[in-house]
């Protein structure tokens, strides 16, 4: 990790209802919903966090939280401990006096005093719903060269597969102009007719820019940040997408899919995604030593592992 990296907390969203994937959440919330070999959807990003040398953690939550709390605490606390880190279950009814989160931003926003109390010079609000591996650090480094308030990770995918996704319009320099949200007819990208770029639902933020955002967006009664924080952003800050095709995670096999992502939001989608990271040759490995994914025996073998590449 690269010894510049600015000190950063991190806001994993996982307080959604997961309806499309009744009846798997029927019981429980969808980042805690068990993948293949033992892992739970929640640890992909917990694991990109941590492998990042990101050891200050917030998970917002709300929708049946027990299994994840007690995920966490277990399988992730004693992890984040070992490198002076933490991780914290923030659930709106415990943490704060306002009442249940409204949505993404919302929940951001009435929890941002505990999650900004150590002054971090950046946010990164990631979801905790995706499949995937991501060295943040490639990110971070991105966003201060571009000289962004915000970043937003982006993926380019297929302009018939990107109906289904939050779509952001760029020019040929990256800068994000517009948001739609799962167009019927997306707007293709700069110079690649054929692609989309899609947002992944992270984010990076100057956290005083975040938080004039937040108090501007309660004002008007606006609670998500991809339906209304970030559309009104681009047309008053510096809002850059970060191609997630240029990250390079080291140890991935040349069999894998290169940059592999998935949203599993539908069981269909939670399905074939289980069925990538299975066989002979898996599109995605889940037993990558050199950036492993934690939150499955042996828990050992990630601290071990991330001890040898990022600094004290």
């Amino acid at each position: 990790m690269n010894q510049t990296m600015p000190k950063t907390v991190a806001i994993v969203l996982a307080g959604g209802c997961g309806s499309r994937l009744l009846p798997l959440t029927a019981h429980e919330a969808k980042p805690a919903l068990d993948f293949a070999g033992g892992t739970r959807i929640i640890d992909f990003v917990l694991s990109n966090l941590l492998n990042s040398g990101i050891h200050h953690i917030y998970v917002l939550a709300q929708y049946k939280p027990q299994s994840l709390i007690e995920h966490v605490r277990l399988h992730w606390q004693p992890v984040l401990g070992r490198y002076g880190g933490s991780v914290q279950v923030v659930l709106p009814d415990l943490e704060c006096a306002f009442g249940e989160f409204l949505g993404t931003a919302d929940a951001v926003h009435k929890t941002l005093p505990l999650c900004t109390r150590d002054a971090p010079d950046l946010l990164a609000v990631f979801a905790a719903d995706h499949v995937y591996r991501m060295d943040v650090g490639q990110m971070v480094l991105a966003h201060q060269r571009t000289g962004a308030d915000i970043s937003v990770a982006t993926m380019p995918v297929p302009l018939e597969e990107a109906t289904g996704f939050g779509i952001v319009e760029i020019d040929a320099k990256k800068r994000i102009q517009a948001f739609q949200e799962k167009p019927t007819y997306p707007h293709s990208m700069p110079g690649r007719p054929g692609l989309a770029c899609v947002s992944m639902g992270n984010y990076l933020f100057d956290p005083g820019v975040l938080k004039t955002l937040l108090a501007e967006a309660a004002s008007r009664g606006e609670t998500d940040f991809g339906k209304h924080l970030l559309p009104r952003a681009t047309t008053t800050h510096r809002v850059c997408a970060y191609d997630f095709s240029d990250n390079c995670v080291t140890g991935t096999l040349p069999h894998e899919e290169p940059h592999y992502w998935r949203d599993v939001g539908t069981i269909a989608a939670y399905r074939a995604a289980q069925q990538d990271a299975t066989g002979r040759a898996p599109k995605f490995n889940l037993d990558n030593a050199l950036w492993p994914i934690g939150g499955r025996a042996p828990k050992k073998s990630v601290g071990a592992t991330v001890a040898a590449r990022v600094p004290s």
